[in-house]
């Protein structure tokens, strides 16, 4: 009996602590816009980086001239957010680790990319850059509004209106 109830005690402690990142994760801090931990905002901006980066070198392969215009860009410019975040946490200013892969709805996503050819490409890359960029900018207004990093705050403030321009671009992409 005495074994139950600490660990009860246990996993009703241990909840407060999970929390706020499962609540990242499945969204609900970006419906009512709670503004993610630092090692959740890192974690889905480096992934969202990864994403963007692999799914637009894909794009420089198959897509069409106006296409790889934006994918040459968005290959640029993501790996320069990604090489200034990393600074960051290696000069000891942001307490994160950089994940080493893409998450496993992203790589499905790419997967399923790499699968198609011609206008089918073209179509799915546009939709997956609008939807990936509207995450991203939500992510970073949170994190640059009411981020707990002082430093990385900042960053995602500064870094916003270039993930708002990208969407922008995405989105004339289509028509």
């Amino acid at each position: 009996m005495r074994t139950f109830a600490l660990t009860a005690l246990a996993i009703l402690l241990a909840g407060p602590a999970f929390a706020q990142s499962a609540t990242e994760k499945t969204g609900v801090n970006s419906l009512i816009g709670v503004a993610p931990t630092t090692e959740d905002f890192v974690l889905k901006a480096a992934t969202g980086d990864m994403f963007e980066i692999e799914s637009s070198k894909l794009a420089l392969e198959r897509a069409d001239a106006p296409t790889k215009t934006f994918a040459q860009q968005m290959v640029a410019d993501h790996q320069k957010t990604t090489d200034e975040m990393k600074q960051l946490i290696e000069v000891g200013k942001v307490k994160a680790t950089l994940p080493t892969s893409m998450t496993e709805a992203q790589q499905e996503t790419l997967d399923k990319l790499k699968a198609l050819q011609g206008a089918d490409f073209t179509e799915r890359y546009h939709a997956d850059q609008v939807s990936a960029h509207k995450d991203a900018v939500d992510l970073f207004k949170r994190y640059g509004d009411e981020g707990e990093n002082a430093d990385l705050k900042a960053w995602a403030a500064k870094t916003r209106p270039a993930l708002e321009h990208h969407l922008m671009m995405a989105e004339d992409l289509n028509k």
